[in-house]
């Protein structure tokens, strides 16, 4: 909330409270997120992940679940598909659940 000097004067803009100056991102990150860089993040907090993708294996990371022209389930499949893991059909999916298998 912004100080105020008195009840007749405008707010003070604190230094927090005034507009940031980050630039527009240039490029785009490999998980297809504009990269942007933010000045003053502690990359050593806990709270800030600076390696998402440490411990994961080569399978993990070649799944594309990002792909736009085809439903997130279709490109899993696909996927799966393209590494040799038979996959079902929404219907033979569907079927299956309804059966309880």
């Amino acid at each position: 909330m912004a100080a105020t000097n008195t009840a007749s004067e405008k707010p003070v803009e604190t230094e927090g409270q005034k507009p940031a100056n980050i630039p527009a991102a240039t490029e785009i990150d490999t998980s297809g997120a504009p990269q942007q860089v933010v000045p003053g993040v502690d990359m050593s907090h806990p709270a800030v992940d600076s390696n998402p993708r440490a411990g994961t294996t080569v399978d993990q990371n070649r799944i594309d679940f990002n792909d736009p022209t085809i439903p997130g389930h279709d490109a899993v499949a696909k996927a799966l598909n393209e590494q040799g893991v038979p996959t079902k059909s929404g219907a033979e999916a569907a079927k299956s659940v309804k059966q309880g298998k």
